[in-house]
């Protein structure tokens, strides 16, 4: 799988890019032919939950995205991959089902 990490308006930490990566690499246990994965991680005009992460997963003829909010970029990265593997069980799911 091939991983883009993208940081708008901010310079991330390396702890923090490691963080993301390994996060998006669980997502391979739902389904093995992900393609490549985009991380993008941006502030959020929200003061509750100030921090963003997008992230887009492309897979052989479809694209899952989520987005999500947090107090914490990890926190809204964390949330991110739990809609994704949803995302991708249901793809397989249906995938699989309706053959």
């Amino acid at each position: 799988m091939n991983i883009r990490f993208t940081a708008r308006h901010f310079d991330a930490s390396t702890s923090l890019k490691n963080y993301s990566e390994d996060a998006v690499t669980k997502l391979e246990q739902f389904y093995d032919r992900i393609v490549s994965c985009s991380i993008v991680l941006e502030p959020h005009a929200d003061n509750q939950n100030p921090q963003q992460a997008e992230i887009i997963v492309k897979i052989p003829n479809k694209v899952l995205t989520a987005t999500e909010t947090a107090p914490k970029y990890e926190q809204a990265v964390l949330a991110a991959v739990d809609n994704l593997s949803r995302q991708l069980k249901r793809y397989k799911e249906k995938k699989f089902t309706t053959h």
